[in-house]
């Protein structure tokens, strides 16, 4: 089967809308990621080679490859939510009827937890890169584009605060709380972090308009 990411909008969306607990928000998460990547790499792609930008070719140039490695990254970061989650679903369904059973079940679970947390603080810092990018893409990108960088902050900002949710949701059942609580600590970094990041480029875009 063709992954999700081949296929049409169309078919996410249905795929999205349907019974089927894959895709879901921790792929919308992804999603939006990538969406605002590429939309700092469009802004990129409509600033370099003209005239008047000429003094930031090198600069645009370089954050087109930043940005267009980093889609990639956050494009990979879907087929890895539903990976993970399938397989959360895999160990739950493990059977429970002896002692032993209950034991083996129970620590696959919380093994799959463990990488179901990791997944999505790898595409929030991820998400946190491209509102990064966007923030250049709405420093020196074409003012003809500079819109399409405010969404580009926006959507990472998104991907970003519905990741947390996903880390969220699953350190809250892990059992190992050392773990839970550093990764919920790298998340909390990565979120301060990007509030002023967001609201300081949000505001740029607008006295650009």
């Amino acid at each position: 089967m063709s992954e999700i990411k081949d296929q049409s909008i169309q078919f996410f969306l249905d795929e999205l809308a349907s019974k089927s607990a894959t895709p879901g928000g921790g792929s919308v998460s992804a999603l939006m990621g990538a969406q605002s990547a590429a939309l700092t790499s469009m802004v990129c792609n409509l600033t370099i080679g003209k005239p008047k930008y000429a003094e930031v070719e090198a600069e645009m140039q370089a954050l087109l490859q930043k940005s267009e490695a980093l889609r990639e990254k956050l494009t990979g970061l879907i087929k890895s939510d539903v990976e993970v989650f399938n397989r959360l679903m895999t160990a739950y369904g493990l059977p429970k009827e002896t002692d032993e059973e209950k034991a083996a079940r129970t620590e696959a679970i919380q093994t799959v937890l463990k990488a179901a947390t990791q997944v999505p603080l790898d595409c929030a810092r991820a998400c946190a890169e491209a509102i990064d990018l966007s923030r250049c893409a709405a420093n020196i990108g074409s003012i003809g584009v500079i819109s399409d960088a405010g969404a580009a902050v926006m959507a990472g900002y998104s991907g970003l605060k519905s990741a947390a949710l996903n880390v969220y949701i699953n350190t809250g059942s892990l059992k190992d709380r050392s773990f839970a609580e550093a990764k919920l600590l790298e998340l909390e970094t990565i979120l301060k972090n990007a509030e002023g990041v967001v609201e300081e480029t949000y505001q740029l875009v607008k006295t650009k308009l």
